[in-house]
């Protein structure tokens, strides 16, 4: 099973038992976290995909550690006229495992209850 999920405005395949990278979290290391906002959940015969999250799914998550990534150079240089910069930064992070995928509504479900209302007024 996976989902999709949107932490911190960027958006990661996730599944059980996954390890990620994410934007540096406001939270202790070892405390577990919930996600909400997950856009789409896949069990392999069932997917369920939000407009543009799905209520009832939910992430919930622990974090392993915080840390810094290896730092980024940013180099401006303008030709023939002895201008050049060298910049850079190292962004903060935060490590952490997912431990459940409690998914949503099923999106065959909600496309079967639809044919059937059309159905029912054609009639």
């Amino acid at each position: 099973m996976f989902a999709i999920i949107n932490i911190a405005g960027k958006q990661f395949r996730v599944e059980e038992g996954d390890e990620l990278k994410v934007p540096h979290l406001d939270s202790v290391e070892g405390e577990t976290i919930k996600f909400d906002q997950v856009l789409l959940t896949n069990d392999g015969k069932n997917v369920a995909m939000g407009s543009p999250v799905l209520d009832s799914a939910s992430i919930s998550a622990t974090i392993i550690n915080h840390g810094r990534d290896r730092k980024i150079r940013i180099f401006k240089k303008k030709r023939r006229k002895g201008y050049r910069r060298n910049n850079g930064h190292r962004q903060n992070y935060s490590l952490i495992k997912i431990d459940t995928i409690t998914s949503g509504k099923l999106k065959s479900a909600e496309k079967s209850s639809a044919k059937e209302k059309v159905s029912k007024k054609e009639k």
